[in-house]
């Protein structure tokens, strides 16, 4: 199974104390989630992100709907947190949240290792899933910045 990887990096002028506190709290990633994955957390709250978390939810993939269960497998605030799928729609899913100050504020980088199901299948499907994935973080880069700033200029995906 071939291993594919989604990588973001935006730039927020504002402390990195003003901005990790944000993706500390679970209910923001439905904020930050487009309105057509049908996003749902199913673990009840309140939810006290660290390490050994697991958070519940379900969502919609090109109308599909999954259950997806994850976990904190790296807890180093305010630096880095990593997100590990337990299960759900992917073969693998590792999601790396950076976070680091640089001049004038902070960056936040994203970093996805995924693997999709069904090997000959996952590999025809490929180009549709990453690019439903960029234009995901596409909308969660520019729903931050609205978010924390009230502006919408995009960061970079590739």
């Amino acid at each position: 199974m071939r291993v594919h990887t989604i990588e973001t990096a935006m730039h927020l002028p504002l402390k990195i104390e003003d901005v990790f506190p944000f993706f500390c709290h679970v209910e923001n990633l439905q904020r930050i989630t487009p309105a057509e994955l049908d996003f749902c957390i199913l673990t009840p709250p309140p939810i006290d992100i660290g390490l050994g978390t697991i958070v519940d939810y379900q969502l919609r993939l090109f109308h599909i709907p999954f259950r997806w269960r994850s976990e904190i497998t790296v807890w180093d605030p305010p630096s880095c947190f990593v997100d590990a799928q337990i299960s759900g729609p992917y073969r693998l899913w590792e999601h790396t949240h950076l976070f680091y100050h640089d001049n004038d504020g902070t960056v936040i980088e994203d970093k996805v290792v995924y693997q999709l199901p069904c090997r000959l299948l996952g590999e025809i499907v490929y180009s549709l899933v990453h690019a439903q994935l960029k234009r995901i973080f596409q909308y969660r880069q520019k729903t931050i910045r609205e978010l924390l700033l009230g502006n919408t200029k995009e960061g970079e995906v590739r």
